[in-house]
């Protein structure tokens, strides 16, 4: 089965930076896409960020553009999120996800259908 792991995370104050890592085990073909979403107390889950593991095509959402980056490595199987630019607003739990072609419907974000996920992790900024 597939399994997502997330690392990285933490504590840091407004205007700094931090860097989300999620690898994905126990799946030897590609993924359709890779992405990020958080979530706070009391508000939906929202989607951060996507990429098309194919042809590295990435999208954004408006509150972070210009300051988060989602990549990929060269074995498709590692996604990264590279947040600079920290407002006290990002502060959330944060789960990396990813679109299989085996998962017939998934939680969908612009083209994908995320039907994987990881553990989460929480991320603090401070002001």
């Amino acid at each position: 089965q597939a399994q997502l792991v997330q690392s990285g995370g933490g504590s840091v104050q407004a205007g700094g930076s931090l860097r989300l890592s999620c690898e994905l085990f126990g799946y030897t073909s590609e993924s359709n896409c890779m992405g990020w979403f958080r979530q706070v107390p009391g508000k939906e889950r929202e989607g951060v960020a996507r990429i098309y593991t194919d042809h590295g095509s990435t999208y954004y959402d408006d509150s972070v553009n210009g300051r988060f980056t989602i990549s990929q490595d060269d074995a498709k199987k590692t996604v990264y999120l590279q947040m600079n630019s920290l407002k006290p607003d990002d502060t959330g739990m944060y789960y990396c996800a990813a679109d299989l072609p085996d998962k017939l419907s998934g939680d969908i974000y612009g083209g994908c259908s995320f039907g994987y996920w990881g553990q989460g992790t929480q991320v603090t900024v401070s002001s």
